[in-house]
């Protein structure tokens, strides 16, 4: 049985640097499904410059993990939850000052549930994102620990159809292109290693299926303006594969909207919600 060193809480990574350019943001939008109509988040050369989709900051986020010890078993880790905020847009290219921290460890039992937050400043020393993760150790729970608050799902208004929806094709070769943005782990890409995660072939990376819902957003609702984004939560809720069709389904509010995303086998991410300036 896995084990929970309760220690971890409160630890943080030294800070960690990391530069990217134009390419990398490229290489990202094109790995949440950005095609040759998205010119403003593939095209260095774009009016006013290429834009930086929200969700870019997962990629240097990744990095500043603080180290969990050589005892953790990464195979029972699961992705169960991505929360981003932003202080601003994204530039360009640039260098950016990380640390990750781990926030809390709740006991749910079956169980732990690890929280992650990396925080990113540019050069300048200026906030620029935080990054959310919550990830689900199986089998590390029955400790004793704090299960943690009970949060409310963020169900859609019953009845109510949604004012967007986008439905947008997973390519065979997706989370190929989407693993070259860093999230190197096997299970996406290796069949052997799918099939000792329980699947019968790889699946998309959580996180890809993530940057579809939001990529949807920007475009959607947002008229791709990423300057008026200002946060997205959501919670994963099965696996997606590639080949797979994605619709993302937004229900508008004031200042925000609320998101789940489907595939023809049920809900792949729900408890959605999108925030935003009404206007600029």
């Amino acid at each position: 049985m896995p084990s929970v060193d309760l220690s971890l809480i409160g630890k943080k990574s030294e800070p960690v640097v990391f530069e990217y350019t134009w390419k990398d943001v490229a290489l990202y939008a094109l790995g949440v499904g950005a095609s040759s109509e998205e010119l403003a988040f593939v095209y260095e050369g774009a009016p006013g410059g290429i834009r930086v989709l929200p969700s870019f900051c997962v990629v240097p986020g990744y990095h500043a993990f603080p180290d969990l010890g050589p005892d953790i078993e990464w195979s029972l880790m699961l992705h169960g939850e991505q929360t981003i905020r932003l202080s601003r847009p994204f530039p360009p290219e640039g260098k950016l000052i990380q640390v990750g921290e781990v926030m809390a460890i709740y006991d749910k039992g079956k169980g732990a549930v690890f929280h992650l937050k990396a925080t990113g400043y540019t050069e300048d020393g200026s906030h620029l994102y935080d990054a959310d993760w919550a990830i689900f150790y199986l089998g590390a729970g029955g400790f004793g620990g704090d299960p943690g608050p009970r949060e409310e799902p963020l169900d859609p208004p019953e009845g109510a159809e949604p004012d967007v929806t986008i439905s947008s094709p997973v390519a065979e070769n997706q989370a190929i292109l989407y693993r070259l943005s860093g999230d190197l782990n096997p299970l996406h890409l290796d069949p052997q290693a799918a099939r000792r995660g329980g699947f019968d072939r790889p699946i998309l990376h959580g996180l890809c299926t993530y940057g579809y819902a939001v990529r949807s957003v920007i475009n959607g609702v947002l008229d791709g303006d990423v300057t008026r984004f200002r946060s997205f939560k959501a919670r994963f809720s099965r696996s997606v594969y590639p080949g797979d069709t994605l619709t993302t389904r937004c229900w508008l509010e004031k200042g925000r909207c609320l998101v789940n995303v489907s595939t023809p086998e049920g809900v792949v991410l729900k408890n959605g919600v999108c925030e935003f300036d009404d206007c600029k």
